[in-house]
């Protein structure tokens, strides 16, 4: 059920919900988003491993995975438990509210539409990342304004360069299971590209919500240095072209990136 990436999304979908509560969410209400987000993904993510079992066994970086190491066996003896959770997800998102329901639910199809047999990581990927932050939106302030669609840029230029760094960084376990989709479509040296593109919006991203959300300005020194970070990191790829350099522009997608700068923006609310 992938721990930790069910952690991280449950991690942004809180920090969203206090966002959104201007640092000053109700308890019980940021304690049934925490509950909620990462009930409801562990069930996707085990669906998606699920499904996934077989390229995951072709793989050398997911052969010792729980389903094709055969852990567990048969691998159906994972349905009742991740369908469980998805269904107590669905059933917790709907107490949050409507719309946070409705995103959990579109949410889940589109993960699992957006598996490693997927040709690409559009637009299934973007809309699946972007349902913890919409819960978490949602069950505090079920409106639309420029601060949430920010968020949801933010983490929609964030996905690919999570992704296709880990992609590259592995190139050739990808291409040996059978999945030649972007970027192993491409040579590495014109697939890497992409990525300080990527970086700048994303940094863009993160710096225009200083001016949209009400943020310090000890917000926008650690937005400012983390896009710093990432330019840098893409850009050292660009000239290496090597899959050290990938790996580590993956693990800092991650963290500090993602985590520090929800987990700054969390802070900069609630104290402000």
């Amino acid at each position: 059920m992938k721990p930790r990436a069910s952690g991280l999304l449950t991690f942004i979908g809180v920090g969203t919900a206090i966002i959104a509560g201007d640092g000053q969410p109700p308890l019980g209400k940021l304690l049934l988003v925490l509950v909620t987000v990462l009930v409801a993904s562990a069930g996707a993510n085990g669906l998606t491993n699920y499904l996934d079992r077989d390229i995951d066994a072709r793989m050398q970086r997911t052969r010792h995975r729980a389903l094709p190491s055969k852990s567990i066996e048969p691998a159906t003896k994972v349905l009742a438990l991740s369908t469980g959770l998805v269904i107590v997800g669905l059933a917790l998102a709907w107490q949050l509210h409507p719309l946070s329901f409705i995103a959990n639910v579109v949410g889940t199809l589109a993960a699992i539409v957006w598996r490693k047999r997927a040709t690409c990581i559009f637009p299934q990927g973007m809309i699946a990342s972007c349902a913890p932050v919409l819960m978490g939106w949602f069950a505090i302030t079920p409106t639309f304004n420029w601060q949430i669609l920010l968020l949801c840029a933010l983490i929609v230029t964030w996905l690919p360069l999570h992704v296709w760094s880990i992609m590259i960084a592995n190139r050739d376990d990808y291409i040996g299971a059978g999945l030649t989709y972007f970027p192993m479509s491409r040579e590495t040296s014109q697939a890497v590209k992409v990525l300080p593109v990527l970086s700048l919006i994303l940094g863009t991203a993160a710096i225009t919500l200083y001016f949209t959300g009400g943020f310090s300005l000890f917000y926008l020194i650690v937005a400012s240095l983390l896009s710093i970070i990432m330019a840098y990191a893409s850009v050292r790829l660009v000239i290496s072209g090597t899959s050290e350099d990938a790996w580590r522009l993956y693990k800092l997608s991650t963290f500090p990136y993602l985590s520090l700068i929800f987990l700054v923006m969390s802070l900069d609310s609630w104290l402000l």
